[in-house]
């Protein structure tokens, strides 16, 4: 079930979901406007050949970050993959689940905001990480504050069990900026990193 817009600012009214970020709140029929932060990452093309899950060096130090000034646009290239991060901080409890969608008016530029992690978990706080992507030839301009996205709300059966910040490997709970993947910390590949530290230090 998808919370309306009444369940939204009644349930921001409650404290049941926290938003800290730009008042007043752009809530439509079935989902709420984020805006765009200020802050965006990119990959270094020339430093690794690969981006590599088993070598977190490839991803984890192969990132720059870009704060734009005040009324500067962020210009991204065709083709270009960066990631953003939303003004808000949002705070979910732990029986709503939280989809994030792009806008149709930046979607009818190219302009794509999630690749694959639309999906935000019960207990999880902090500001969304945005995948950003143009699909058109042209480059396209973005503005911190600008709304770049939207998210709707759904009701869960029953509150999660081991919410977000209750999970063992909770990577992003309570992040600012946008965060590059933390694939390195999967279970299936830490274990892998360290036992190569072992073997590497003889242990």
């Amino acid at each position: 079930m998808i919370l309306s817009d009444r369940d939204i600012k009644a349930a921001i009214a409650e404290g049941r979901v926290k938003i800290e970020g730009q008042e007043p709140f752009h809530i439509h029929a079935s989902s709420m406007d984020l805006h765009l932060g200020e802050s965006f990452k990119l990959y270094e093309h020339s430093k690794f050949a690969m981006l590599d899950p088993k070598n977190p060096e490839t991803f984890a130090t192969n990132v720059r970050t870009e704060t734009c000034k005040e009324g500067d646009p962020f210009i991204v290239q065709p083709g270009e993959f960066v990631l953003g991060v939303t003004q808000e901080k949002i705070t979910v409890p732990d029986d709503l689940v939280v989809r994030v969608e792009g806008r149709s008016s930046l979607g009818r530029l190219g302009i794509i905001v999630h690749s694959t992690a639309g999906f935000v978990d019960p207990g999880f706080s902090g500001t969304i990480t945005l995948e950003i992507s143009n699909l058109n030839r042209l480059p396209v301009a973005l503005y911190p504050g600008m709304r770049v996205c939207q998210i709707a709300f759904e009701q869960m059966s029953s509150p999660a069990e081991t919410p977000y910040n209750k999970k063992a490997f909770s990577k992003y709970q309570g992040q600012v900026l946008p965060e590059e993947s933390r694939l390195d910390s999967d279970p299936e590949f830490a274990e892998e990193s360290t036992s190569r530290k072992q073997h590497v230090v003889g242990i």
